[in-house]
């Protein structure tokens, strides 16, 4: 369960999103109705943790970030492969608020920090349209925070994220490795690494780091204002 801390940095992050990002994701905005099954502990469990979100939703209500007086894309994802990552690696645009910064406490928070995939032969080269034979892997070209930025497979060239995207990777941190009619990938971390690592931002708050020293942590430069 995120701390307190945790909830604060999500609800003040909904703010940016609702200003900057008018389409909403189901993975980065509130959607549909939320039913609840289970027995009496289970209800109450619900019941304290609406409460906490309430309560982080009222503490930081109109606050929201900016750099240079401009607000923010206050990008967040799941976990880092022990660093986030240069916005410009991923959505294209160089911002100096969504740089590099370590973040190795994430793989403490979490079971899920290295995930292996397997495929066989032919569904891999399917998937990424290349010829069904040995794999020959070249060019391999890293970020600065140690994800896939391009790689060359089987003489096609891809960007990390196509890779990512068309095998459903967890990551752009990923090794492949054949073994004759299989092939397996490692992926280190989950997301697509830009901003603040949920996480690592949890944690942070364990070590009693307010929500906007954990927020200037990972949008470097920035300062919190409100409506």
């Amino acid at each position: 369960c995120y701390s307190e801390e945790m909830m604060n940095l999500e609800a003040e992050l909904k703010i940016n999103f609702g200003v900057n990002l008018p389409i909403k994701s189901v993975n980065n905005g509130w959607a549909g109705k939320m039913v609840i099954i289970g027995n009496d502990t289970e209800l109450k469990r619900y019941e304290e943790y609406r409460n906490k979100i309430k309560e982080a939703v009222d503490k930081t209500n109109g606050e929201y970030l900016t750099y240079n007086d401009e607000i923010i894309y206050a990008f967040f994802f799941s976990t880092s492969n022990g660093k986030t990552e240069n916005n410009k690696d991923v959505f294209g645009q160089d911002l100096p608020y969504l740089r590099v910064v370590d973040s190795s406490f994430d793989q403490s928070e979490t079971s899920g920090f290295v995930v292996t995939k397997t495929f066989n032969l032919n569904e891999f080269c399917q998937k990424l349209g290349i010829s069904s034979n040995n794999i020959e892997i070249k060019d391999k070209v890293l970020t600065d925070s140690g994800r896939v930025k391009n790689i060359t497979i089987n003489d096609k060239k891809f960007k990390g994220t196509e890779v990512r995207t068309k095998l459903s990777l967890r990551s752009t941190d990923f090794t492949i490795q054949q073994n004759n009619n299989e092939i397996k990938i490692t992926t280190k971390g989950f997301g697509h690494g830009v901003g603040m690592s949920q996480y690592g931002a949890n944690a942070l708050a364990k070590q009693k780091k307010t929500y906007d020293e954990i927020l200037k942590y990972y949008y470097q430069g920035t300062n919190i204002k409100k409506l």
